[in-house]
């Protein structure tokens, strides 16, 4: 992978925001196209927030996004442009926690700090027999603890992501290839033919379902999109005005209210396009998105933080939600 073959904090970094809670295979082309837009440190503080969404766009957990961006500005404007070799002064930038200040400092500067990310603990649960669920935040002391005592401290960036492949390539979740695995000697859930046990989960509730209605509301020649607020799920990216069905709602009336209720707009001629469904990591969406016409009213938001009237033609240029992209290109053809 790139960024196991090189020195750079910066790139270093980017790396290790876009691997959490994502597959390797998936972030290849998302890091490369990343750093061609934003090389180092000074391009991405001075790019805009929607330059930097855009490129991120479909990878999901915006928030990293937001934060690194957020972090960049704090290092070109606080702290001469270099990323701290301090571990606390790097932990207290936006959006870096335990693991990637552990991963990037170990790795970039040789500073001696276990990484522990789903992988290691997966790794840690088999070799230990740890029952402790690797889901709980209460065990992630215990994970750590286990971590530390491994750590080779004389090549900490090595040994961490030895570890990290180890997890990635050997010690899967399923079918784990323990017959080649270089530690199976040191394993006692291999010695006890339990690694199918291994790790502990913690019981989860099933995850729900909400079902809600979006317009695309035509006026001359352009639609309106709206923002998102910087905080919260999906934030800085733009959509369809829209919302959740009351009980006993249809989709049609739910879009129609909710257009009403965001934007402060009235419209006419409702018709369905099509049905997306799409799902988060801790809940699914069924989405009924219509056409419609406007009517009447001035923009008002309530909620969004901005909205523009644009072409069709310029949707593309936008970051927008992956549920969105499900139906832009329908909506494009139409």
């Amino acid at each position: 992978m790139p960024w196991r073959r090189t020195d750079d904090p910066y790139r270093i970094w980017v790396s290790e925001v876009m691997l959490q809670q994502t597959q390797v295979k998936k972030v290849v082309d998302y890091y490369e196209r990343f750093i061609e837009r934003f090389p180092d440190v000074q391009h991405l503080a001075v790019a805009p927030l929607q330059d930097v969404l855009k490129v991120w766009e479909g990878l999901g957990y915006y928030a990293r996004a937001r934060n690194l961006h957020k972090a960049a500005q704090v290092i070109v404007e606080e702290l001469d442009g270099k990323i701290p070799v301090d571990y606390t002064t790097f932990r207290k930038l936006p959006g870096v926690g335990d693991y990637s200040a552990a991963a990037v400092q170990s790795i970039a500067f040789n500073v001696p700090y276990a990484a522990v990310d789903g992988n290691i603990k997966r790794v840690l649960a088999r070799l230990f027999l740890m029952e402790a669920p690797i889901n709980d935040a209460k065990s992630a002391k215990l994970f750590q603890q286990r971590a530390d005592e491994l750590l080779d401290r004389s090549a900490p960036g090595f040994f961490n992501q030895a570890m990290m492949e180890l997890g990635a390539t050997v010690c899967r979740p399923q079918s784990p290839t323990c017959l080649v695995c270089p530690v199976n000697m040191f394993c006692e859930a291999f010695h006890t033919a339990r690694q199918d046990e291994f790790p502990y989960r913690r019981e989860t509730k099933p995850v729900p379902e909400h079902h809600l209605a979006v317009g695309v509301i035509y006026r001359d020649n352009a639609v309106l999109l709206t923002q998102r607020q910087l905080d919260g799920l999906l934030g800085g990216l733009w959509e369809f005005p829209g919302g959740r069905l009351a009980e006993g709602e249809t989709a049609e009336a739910a879009c129609v209210r909710h257009i009403a209720d965001v934007v402060n707009l009235s419209v006419t001629n409702v018709r369905s396009l099509t049905r997306v469904r799409h799902a988060y990591t801790h809940f699914k969406i069924v989405v009924d998105v219509f056409q419609c016409d406007y009517r009447a009213g001035e923009v008002v938001l309530k909620g969004p933080r901005d909205a523009k009237w644009i072409e069709i033609a310029a949707l593309q240029d936008y970051p927008l939600p992956r549920a969105t992209h499900k139906f832009l290109e329908k909506l494009i053809g139409e």
